[in-house]
């Protein structure tokens, strides 16, 4: 990376945890300034306004969360091995992780739905994404004789993200990590006995 490189790569990685606590609104002008240490002309040196530091601390969030799932999913070989790597990832997230934050996808949706267009498309781009993977692992893991044929792809992985991501949500909303390990034992219930074979 070059010096502008590494001077935007600072800042969003400075200011995006801010972002994903107080959100696109709440996040000022001097909270970036106070979390890089940088002037507001070397912040809009390099971005060419909030709106573009956002969208890129978004980015940087997810893959901060998503980044673990997919380093599991790498270690293992079957499609139901990698769908099982959501549920074994979640289980074992800490109430640190939770509380520091919560889930970008969540916190960025929901604030941005009716106020940020360009932040709501990035969120439903990636929720689209995250459903494809899941379909893909589901029909793989049909066609490799692990899940029932008659599983609904489309449906299991909507059922799915909304486990995860409304178990996330009550657990930051109330600080008790209760909710999200009882989603995801529902989720593993689930698959245990409708969509394993």
């Amino acid at each position: 990376m070059n010096k502008a490189e590494k001077t935007r790569q600072y800042i969003v990685e400075k200011t995006a945890p801010i972002f994903n606590m107080k959100g696109y609104a709440g996040t000022s002008l001097h909270d970036m300034t106070e979390a890089t240490g940088l002037t507001k002309g070397s912040i809009y040196g390099n971005f060419e306004n909030k709106d573009e530091v956002a969208l890129a601390a978004f980015e940087y969030n997810y893959n901060c969360i998503s980044s673990g799932v997919r380093a599991l999913q790498a270690e293992r070989e079957s499609p139901l091995q990698k769908i099982m790597a959501y549920t074994d990832f979640y289980k074992n997230i800490s109430k640190q992780t939770v509380l520091k934050g919560g889930c970008p996808i969540v916190n960025t949706g929901s604030e941005a739905d009716d106020t940020h267009p360009a932040l709501r498309e990035k969120v439903k781009t990636v929720v689209s994404n995250w459903k494809k993977n899941i379909e893909k692992f589901t029909k793989d893991g049909i066609a490799a004789g692990e899940i029932k044929k008659s599983v609904d792809s489309a449906a299991f992985s909507a059922l799915l993200i909304t486990l995860i991501e409304g178990g996330i949500l009550m657990s930051k909303i109330t600080g008790n990590l209760q909710f999200i390990h009882e989603a995801i034992k529902q989720l593993e219930f689930h698959i245990e006995h409708y969509i394993k074979k």
